[in-house]
């Protein structure tokens, strides 16, 4: 197996000769800023439940829940998924200065909510799983901050308009990806020659299955662990995302 190094110098060459990149990322992009990813041994899903919740993070995360239950949906919402302070890492950065004028990367298409790769500096954006960073009123649309959801002084975010439940404008489980966002993210995998995927075990569905629009030249797999595609991958580095694309600057 080629060293690390061997094969960053790969993925710099592969990353010379793109003229249309895209990049396909999830949760572990973020854990280099201290957000938990969901699966590994340090997850959200390992994590919890604790003591004081007495159902999976699933069935918290989910529609019904939030229907049903806002006030505990707020409390998990809050102590366990909202990293307001965190700060984009070396794979961020480096995602944002491939974007650069004259840079190969034309899309970034991620899974995670943070709004990391837009507070690096990034532009082209598609968060399939929305942002914790917009929230509406589930009555009359009325938009929060971040800031006012979070805020522990009321158990539940309310509407200061109609009292309506404000929502987090992320997929819950139980809900469907914005058409719009597949639609665009089918746009940019079909016209890409370079496809990086990194920071993600491709084990979340339907995100994962966009994949299979890519009709490019190179696939690159940068994740810790294996997935199901490595073997379709033309490069694989399995090492922490953020050493490995910083070596790209």
């Amino acid at each position: 197996m080629d060293s690390l190094d061997a094969q960053i110098r790969q993925l710099r060459a592969v990353v010379a000769r793109s003229r249309n990149l895209v990049f396909f990322g999830g949760a572990g992009v973020s854990t280099e800023s201290g957000i938990p990813d969901f699966r590994s041994a340090d997850g959200l899903y390992a994590q919890a439940p604790a003591s004081h919740y007495a159902r999976t993070p699933e069935e918290m995360l989910s529609r019904r829940f939030f229907d049903r239950h806002p006030d505990e949906f707020y409390r998990f919402y809050r102590e366990r998924v909202l990293a307001p302070d965190a700060q984009p890492n070396a794979a961020h950065r480096a995602l944002a200065a491939l974007e650069q004028p004259a840079g190969p990367l034309q899309a970034i298409i991620t899974q995670n909510i943070d709004g990391l790769h837009q507070a690096a500096g990034s532009h082209n954006v598609i968060e399939l799983h929305g942002s914790v960073w917009r929230n509406f009123c589930t009555d009359c649309g009325r938009a929060y901050t971040l800031d006012y959801v979070a805020d522990p002084v009321h158990p539940v975010a309310l509407c200061q308009t109609c009292g309506g439940i404000v929502k987090p404008d992320v997929v819950l489980y139980q809900e469907q990806l914005a058409d719009s966002d597949i639609q665009r993210s089918l746009e940019y995998l079909q016209a890409a020659d370079t496809l990086i995927v990194g920071g993600t075990s491709l084990a979340v569905y339907p995100a994962a299955g966009l994949l299979r629009a890519f009709g490019g030249q190179v696939l690159v797999i940068i994740n810790r662990d294996p997935t199901p595609s490595d073997s379709c991958a033309d490069l694989v580095i399995n090492a922490p995302i953020g050493q490995v694309l910083s070596g790209l600057q």
